[in-house]
C-alpha cells in the first residue's frame, strides 16, 4: 500500500466503479461509497481485496448533508486521514425540455451534482491539507461535455450542474494551491454505463467522431492520471475524454 487513502463518491458502478479498482491497483486503500445497491458496493470491495488491496464500502446519499458528514467519518475510522477524492456522485433526471421539468428533478440534481460536491470537498480539504496536517493529494470531480453543449431538449439542468462542476474546478484548483491540493476534472462524453435512458446510447453513438460510446475503464484511467502524482504540474484542468465529440 501507497499510503494515499481514496473516496470514491458514487463507487458501486459506471465509472466510480471502474475508478475504484484501477485506483486499487495502484495502491490506494480506497473508500466506496454508495447509496443503495449494497450488493454491488460489495462485489467492488470483494474484488479489490481478492486482488491483494484493501477497501470499504460506505453507505451514503451524497445529496443530504449530513449523509457527507458521516461518510467522511466513516472514512477516518475505517481507512484513515483522506489523501484524494473523487467525486462522481450524479443523477440526469428525467428527459424532458425546460418547460416540462418538475421542481423536485431540479432540487434533485443540483443537490446531487453540485452540493454534494461541494459538502464533499468541504469536507476533504482539511483532512487532505498540508496547512492543516495532511500530506497533501489531489481531488478529480467528475464532469461531462454536456456542459459544453448544453443538453438542449434532454436535461438542460444537468448540463447547467456540470457547468457549475467546471467552474468550481477552476475555482478550488487555484484556492488549494497553498493547501497542496491539486482539483482537476475529467469531461466524459457518451459513456457506456446506466446513466442513459433506454435507447439513447444506440442513437447517439452515430455523433461521436469515433463512432461509439467509451467504458467506463477508459474514464478511470484518465481519473487515475489525475490523482496520480504524474500529473503533478497539472491544476484547474478540465480533461475532456469524449472520442472527439
Amino acid at each position: 500500500m501507497t499510503g494515499k487513502i481514496l473516496l470514491v463518491t458514487g463507487g458501486s458502478r459506471g465509472i466510480g466503479a471502474a475508478t475504484a479498482k484501477r485506483a486499487a491497483e495502484q495502491g490506494y486503500a480506497v473508500a466506496i461509497n454508495y447509496k443503495s445497491d449494497q450488493e454491488a458496493a460489495a462485489s467492488i470491495v470483494d474484488s479489490i481485496v481478492k486482488g491483494g488491496g484493501k477497501a470499504v464500502a460506505i453507505k451514503g446519499d451524497m445529496g443530504v448533508e449530513s449523509d457527507v458528514a458521516r461518510v467522511f467519518e466513516a472514512v477516518d475510522s475505517k481507512l484513515g486521514r483522506l489523501t484524494h477524492l473523487v467525486y462522481n456522485s450524479g443523477i440526469t433526471g428525467k428527459n424532458s425540455r425546460v418547460e416540462n421539468v418538475s421542481t423536485q428533478t431540479l432540487r434533485e440534481v443540483m443537490d446531487i451534482n453540485v452540493m454534494g460536491a461541494f459538502w464533499c470537498a468541504r469536507a476533504a480539504i482539511p483532512r487532505i491539507s498540508k496547512v492543516k496536517g495532511g500530506a497533501g493529494g489531489a481531488i478529480v470531480l467528475i464532469s461531462s461535455v454536456a456542459a459544453a453543449m448544453g443538453s438542449a431538449g434532454e436535461y438542460v439542468w444537468y448540463a447547467a450542474s456540470k457547468g457549475a462542476i467546471d467552474s468550481m474546478t477552476i475555482g478550488l484548483a487555484r484556492e488549494l494551491v497553498e493547501d497542496g491540493i491539486r482539483v482537476n476534472a475529467v469531461a466524459p462524453g457518451l459513456i457506456a454505463t446506466d446513466i442513459h435512458a433506454p435507447g439513447r446510447l444506440e442513437r447517439v453513438s452515430p455523433m461521436v467522431p469515433m463512432k461509439r460510446p467509451g467504458s467506463p475503464d477508459e474514464i478511470a484511467q484518465s481519473v487515475v492520471f489525475l490523482l496520480s502524482d504524474a500529473s503533478s504540474y497539472t491544476t484547474g484542468a478540465i480533461l475532456r475524454v469524449s472520442g472527439g465529440r
